[in-house]
Order: structure tokens, then sequence, then C-alpha cells
């Protein structure tokens, strides 16, 4: 067995995180290695309170740029499934890539599974302030 290579350190906000526990948890009859993947996820991140201000990270509702080891460069925003559209460019959190995404900040790079079975790499380019952490700043929080 090949050696894994190590993931990068990665934030999620505490309310992501019970979400996103809630929605591994009903997913884990149905599409039990994606829960896990999920799980595996929750489990390493650094649980934030809130996202601050000039340190975005990947995470539900975020705006964000990636590029693809064969080449793809897409700017998308990391959704709920029920909320999915790949043509609108919302990709769903429980979709392998959506997985892989989650808590990564700019220049982080994180290996995926495609459902084909083909391995991918993708580096996030860049990653817009969450609506939670515009709204802190407008308010002065965390100054």
């Amino acid at each position: 067995m090949a050696l894994a290579s190590r993931k990068p350190a990665i934030l999620i906000t505490r309310d992501d995180h019970a979400r996103l526990t809630k929605l591994a948890d009903s997913y884990a009859s149905r599409h039990p290695d994606l829960a896990d993947e999920l799980y595996t996820e929750l489990d390493r991140a650094r649980v934030v309170a809130t996202q601050k201000p000039g340190s975005p990270f990947v995470r539900l509702g975020s705006r964000f740029r990636f590029t693809t080891d064969d080449g793809d460069d897409r700017t998308v925003t990391l959704v709920l499934p029920g909320e999915a559209d790949i043509a609108a460019g919302k990709v769903s959190v429980m979709t392998p890539m959506g997985v892989a995404l989650i808590g990564l900040s700019a220049g982080q790079s994180m290996k995926w599974t495609a459902r084909d079975g083909a391995v991918h790499t993708l580096t996030v380019v860049g990653v817009e302030a969450g609506e939670e952490a515009v709204i802190d700043e407008m308010a002065g929080v965390g100054s």
C-alpha cells in the first residue's frame, strides 16, 4: 500500500462543523464512503468560532477559485446538496470534490478521488470572505 500524501491543515467554523456532522450522519447509510470522507475531514479540522476577516477559508456559502491538475480553473460556491447547480457554479459539499475543498485556504492543495476512481489534485487560488465574516467586518467585530 502506498503512503498517503500529507493533507493540509484545515479550518472549519463551529456552526459548519455541527451542520456538516448532521449531514454526514444523514448520508451514512446511503453513501457510507462519502460520509466517512466527510467525517475524516471534520475530525482533522481545527474548529474555530467564526471566520475572521482577512483569513478566509472554504466553508459553506464561500465563493472561491481553484485550479486542478488537468488545467481546469473555476470559480464556484460550496453549497448544501439541495442548492447544488454545477451550471451555476454551485458545488455540493456532499461530492468527493466538495469534501476535499472544505476548510482549505488560498495556496493549499488537496487530492481527491472522483467517482470514476481517478485521483485529482486541486489547489485553491483565492477565497472571498464568507457572508458571516463580511457582516462581522461591517459591524466592527474582530477589530
